[in-house]
C-alpha cells in the first residue's frame, strides 16, 4: 500500500489492502524456495491427517501450526527483503537480521515436527497393530 493511503479508510482501501496482501503472498509463494517446501510438507500431513481419521482436535492443532509455519515464513521473506532495500554490500548486522528471521522458522519448526510426532505416532501404531 502506497504511503499516500496510509491514513485513509473505508472500504475501497480494504480491498486493495487485501489485494496486496495476495500480491505478496504470491511472491513468497512463486520466489522462495523454503516456502515451497513448507507448501508440500502441509499438503501431505493434510493428506495423512485425512487417511488416519484424526479427530477435529488434532486437526485444529495442525492447522494451527501449518499456519504459523507459513506467517513465520512469509515474516522471514519480508525481514530479508526489508534488509536487502537498506544495503546491498555485505554486512555483520544485516546478516545476523537475516540469520534470527531464519532462526524463528527453524524453531518454530523444530516444534512443529515434535507435535507432528506426538499427533501421527499413536495412530500410525495403531494401525501397523503394534
Amino acid at each position: 500500500m502506497g504511503l499516500h493511503d496510509r491514513n485513509k479508510r473505508g472500504f475501497k482501501r480494504l480491498l486493495k489492502s487485501f489485494y496486496y496482501a495476495t500480491q505478496g503472498l504470491g511472491h513468497v509463494f512463486k520466489h522462495e524456495q523454503n516456502m515451497n517446501i513448507h507448501v508440500v510438507v502441509a499438503a501431505l500431513i493434510i493428506i495423512s491427517a485425512y487417511l488416519l481419521d484424526l479427530p477435529l482436535t488434532h486437526w485444529l492443532i495442525l492447522l494451527i501450526v501449518i499456519a504459523g509455519i507459513f506467517a513465520l515464513e512469509i515474516m522471514n521473506t519480508a525481514v530479508e527483503r526489508t534488509v536487502d532495500l537498506v544495503t546491498k554490500d555485505y554486512h555483520p548486522m544485516a546478516k545476523l537480521a537475516k540469520d534470527i528471521a531464519a532462526a524463528a522458522v527453524f524453531v518454530y519448526c523444530v516444534f512443529a515436527v515434535v507435535i507432528g510426532l506426538i499427533i501421527f505416532i499413536p495412530p500410525l501404531l495403531h494401525l501397523l497393530n503394534l
